[in-house]
């Protein structure tokens, strides 16, 4: 498969203003590193605010800039800021609704708050240059439960995205 540019995005006031380091974006790198990836080409993990412009600015950056994959982390909860989701939507043209159940359900195996998470997955378009945009929580926890659903059907999802394999 040929490389596909990826990029993380933490969205967190917190980090932003460097009251907290970033954990969960370096995890999610760590993670695809380790699950053998090789066909993805990481940027470094972008660290932005929450809200719906600052997020929506960081999603068109990294498309704009050819990524195909983007994984976001953090503002899917249901707090005033926690706008990931609000930001992710007007982009997808079409939702991949039984990932981001998967997501929830894993994660409410060891935590029941997982099922406030609203993130959504879902593609920019179907044609070969589509990307796949994940929402993961913006815990380690959620991070892991995320790639964990996800990362088995990244390559299958690309090579459906391209046309070298088909569905059944």
């Amino acid at each position: 498969m040929e490389k596909i540019r990826a990029r993380i995005i933490t969205v967190s006031d917190r980090c932003t203003a460097g009251e907290v380091i970033d954990q969960s974006g370096p995890l999610a790198v760590s993670i695809l590193t380790e699950l053998g990836y090789h066909w993805l080409s990481l940027d470094p993990v972008a660290v932005v605010p929450d809200g719906v412009e600052s997020v929506r600015d960081a999603l068109d950056c990294a498309l704009n800039d050819g990524c195909r994959f983007v994984f976001t982390t953090g503002g899917t909860g249901i707090s005033p800021r926690d706008l990931t989701p609000e930001a992710t939507a007007p982009l997808l043209v079409a939702r991949l609704d039984g990932l981001a159940e998967q997501i929830r359900l894993r994660g409410a195996r060891t935590s029941p708050t997982a099922g406030l998470s609203r993130g959504l997955v879902g593609i920019t378009s179907r044609d070969s240059a589509a990307a796949l945009i994940v929402n993961a929580p913006g815990s380690t926890g959620g991070v892991t439960d995320a790639l964990a659903i996800v990362g088995p059907v990244l390559e299958h999802a690309f090579d459906q995205l391209v046309g070298t394999k088909q569905g059944h």
